[in-house]
C-alpha cells in the first residue's frame, strides 16, 4: 500500500504537469484564434469591397476597359481564397481549443481522483499501523469521538469544494447568453453599425461581470476560501457584512478573547452554524437587528446569535425538532452534538431570539496540563 501510494502520487504529479502544459497550449491557441478571427473579419470586408468593385467595372463598359475588369475579378478571387483559408483555419483552431478544454477538464478530474485515493490510503495506513485492539477504547473516548465528527464534517466540506469547482467551471447559462450576445454584435458588425456594436459590447461586459460576481458569491457560500487563508474571525466579519448588505438587516459581529486560529474542522463547523443561524433569522424572524458574538477561550468556543425578531414558542419548537420537522435548527443541533457541544434556544413571542452554542476544543486543556507537568518534571 505504501508503494502504491507513491505510485498514485507520481500519477497525480504527471497529470498536474500535463494539465499545466495543456493550459499553456490552450492560451496560445486562444491567442491565435483571436488573431485569426480578426483576420477573417478584415478579409470579409475586403472581399465585400472587391465584389462591389467588380460589379461596378462590369456594368460600365464605356468607362472601364477589359483589363480593369480582369484586375477587379482577380482581386475578388484572391480575397475569396484568402477568406476561405482563414475561415478553415479559424474552424480548426476552435476545434483544437474545445478539445484542449475537454482534455484539461478530464486531466483535472484525474488529479482529484488520485489525490482522493492517496488521502484514503493514508487513513487506512494509519489505522493498519496502529494497535487494532485499542480501536474500541479510542472511539469511546470523548476526544476522539469529536475528532471523528470533525473528519465527517471535513468530508462534507470536500464535497462542497467539488461542487464549487463544477459551478466555477460551468457557468452554462451565462456563457450561453454571452455567445448569443456576441453573435448579435457580430451581425451588427457586418452591417457596420458601430454605435449598436459598442452599446451591445458594453451591455455584454456588464452581464459577464454580474455573472462572475454571482458565481463568486455562490462559491463563497459553498466554501469560503478566506476560511483556509485567514481563519474564522475575518471570514465571519466578511460574511456578516455581506449578509447586512444583501438582506438590509442591521448586523454586527463581536469577538471576545484573542483572535487566534483553531482546528480547521472546527472553524468550518462554526462557520456553517453561524451561516444556518443567520439564514433562519432572514427567513423567519422578521428582524431589523442581529448580533453575532464569538468568544474564543483556550478550551472552548462560544457562539451567541441574538435578534430582535418576532420570536417563537421554545417548547413547541423543541418538540418539532425532536420529531425532525424543523430542519434548520435540527441540522444545527446535530452539528453541535457531533462536536460534543451544547445548543440552547431562548425566545418569546415578539421578544426576539437568542441561540447559545458551546463547543469544546478537544485536547487543548489536556495538552496544557501535560506541558505544565513536563515543565515541573524538568525543573
Amino acid at each position: 500500500m505504501e508503494s502504491s501510494k507513491y505510485q498514485l502520487f507520481e500519477i497525480a504529479e504527471s497529470s498536474r504537469l500535463e494539465k499545466e502544459s495543456l493550459a499553456r497550449e490552450l492560451n496560445e491557441i486562444k491567442h491565435e484564434t483571436g488573431v485569426t478571427i480578426d483576420l477573417v473579419d478584415m478579409l470579409e470586408k475586403e472581399y465585400k469591397r472587391s465584389r462591389i468593385r467588380l460589379t461596378e467595372v462590369s456594368r460600365d463598359f464605356n468607362k472601364y476597359r477589359e483589363e480593369d475588369i480582369k484586375i477587379a475579378y482577380e482581386a475578388a478571387i484572391a480575397f475569396q481564397l484568402q477568406l476561405t483559408v482563414a475561415r478553415e483555419k479559424e474552424n480548426n483552431l476552435k476545434i483544437r481549443r474545445n478539445d484542449l478544454q475537454v482534455r484539461m477538464k478530464n486531466v483535472g478530474k484525474q488529479v482529484e481522483r488520485a489525490e482522493t485515493i492517496v488521502s484514503q490510503m493514508n487513513v487506512a495506513l494509519e489505522y493498519l499501523s496502529g494497535d487494532l485492539n485499542q480501536v474500541t477504547r479510542i472511539l469511546e473516548s470523548a476526544k476522539n469521538r469529536q475528532l471523528l465528527g470533525l473528519k465527517i464534517i471535513l468530508a462534507q466540506e470536500e464535497e462542497r469544494k467539488r461542487i464549487a469547482r463544477e459551478i466555477h467551471d460551468g457557468m452554462a447559462q451565462t456563457l450561453a447568453n454571452v455567445v448569443l450576445r456576441t453573435e448579435i454584435a457580430q451581425r451588427m458588425l457586418q452591417k457596420e453599425d458601430m454605435t449598436a456594436v459598442k452599446d451591445e459590447l458594453v451591455d455584454l461586459k456588464g452581464q459577464v461581470r454580474g455573472g462572475l460576481e454571482e458565481v463568486r458569491k455562490i462559491i463563497f457560500n459553498l466554501r469560503p476560501m478566506a476560511l483556509d487563508d485567514l481563519g474564522i474571525v475575518p471570514t465571519l466579519r466578511k460574511y456578516v457584512q455581506d449578509f447586512e448588505e444583501k438582506y438590509r438587516i442591521h448586523t454586527q459581529f463581536n469577538l471576545v478573547g484573542k483572535e487566534t486560529r483553531i482546528p480547521s474542522g472546527l472553524e468550518i463547523a462554526i462557520f456553517r452554524l453561524v451561516q444556518e443561524a443567520l439564514s433562519n433569522v432572514n427567513k423567519h424572524a422578521k428582524a431589523t437587528f442581529l448580533s453575532v458574538e464569538l468568544t474564543l477561550e483556550p478550551d472552548q468556543v462560544q457562539i451567541y446569535v441574538v435578534d430582535n425578531g418576532i420570536g417563537f414558542d421554545v417548547p413547541l419548537t423543541e418538540l418539532r425538532i425532536a420529531k425532525g420537522n424543523n430542519f434548520g435548527l435540527l441540522g444545527m443541533r446535530e452539528r453541535v452534538e457531533l462536536l460534543e457541544g451544547t445548543m440552547v434556544l431562548e425566545s418569546e413571542k415578539d421578544s426576539g431570539t437568542k441561540i447559545t452554542m458551546l463547543i469544546p476544543i478537544g485536547g487543548v486543556g489536556e495538552n496544557k496540563e501535560e506541558n505544565q507537568n513536563g515543565q515541573h518534571g524538568e525543573s
